[in-house]
């Protein structure tokens, strides 16, 4: 009789444990989440550049309606041919830079790929060039996808090869987070390739 109590004691231990393990909480890793971000529908301007008090930009192209042209960078100064598309409410911006071409072509370039480009190789876990070559418009250059957490993933420069030259790039008031931002990076990289789809040199 006394081992048969003793055999319902364990029991009833053995049943209190996994009563108890059964109601306790317990963690479980949840994948990395984050914020919902809306975005507005595509939509297009054509820019003018009357309003330009950096030097004559001798180019035409079609920016979103909901960025904002500056010709002054974050001190208020104008440099000549310097302008920005600014989006406050993604802190986001392309950066775009115009520059007639004086025989200096491969300056400009490599002046670019080191800019531009070659100071964020370090960062970037790889670099897509995709060439731009667009004969009956006189739109020849590259468009550069920097992949991974870099201060900016989305470069080009696009030029006549004669007397035009625009180069630019898109830069995230925020700290670099290729996962976070990637539906936003997708969003404009969508509106560059339209600039550049829609870019026309002014020679008049």
């Amino acid at each position: 009789m006394t081992t048969g109590m003793k055999g319902n004691n364990i029991a009833g231990i053995i049943l209190l444990v996994a009563l108890t393990c059964s109601c306790r909480d317990v963690s479980v890793p949840k994948p990395r989440g984050y914020f919902r971000i809306d975005l507005p529908e595509h939509g297009y301007m054509l820019f003018d550049d009357s309003l330009s008090v950096a030097g004559k930009i001798n180019a035409t192209f079609e920016f979103p309606v909901y960025g904002k042209i500056s010709f002054e960078d974050d001190r208020g100064l104008a440099e000549p041919g310097w302008f920005n598309i600014s989006f406050p409410p993604y802190r986001a911006r392309i950066h775009l830079t115009y520059m007639n071409i004086r025989n200096d072509l491969e300056e400009l370039m490599e002046q670019t790929y080191r800019l531009n480009v070659k100071n964020h190789i370090i960062k970037a876990d790889a670099i897509n060039e995709q060439i731009i070559n667009d004969p009956e418009r006189k739109i020849y250059g590259i468009l550069y996808d920097l992949k991974g957490n870099t201060a900016t993933a989305v470069q080009f420069f696009a030029t006549d090869s004669v007397s035009h030259y625009l180069r630019g790039s898109l830069y995230f008031s925020s700290a670099p987070n290729s996962d976070s931002l990637a539906p936003v990076i997708r969003f404009f990289r969508e509106d560059i390739i339209h600039l550049i789809e829609t870019l026309e040199w002014n020679d008049k």
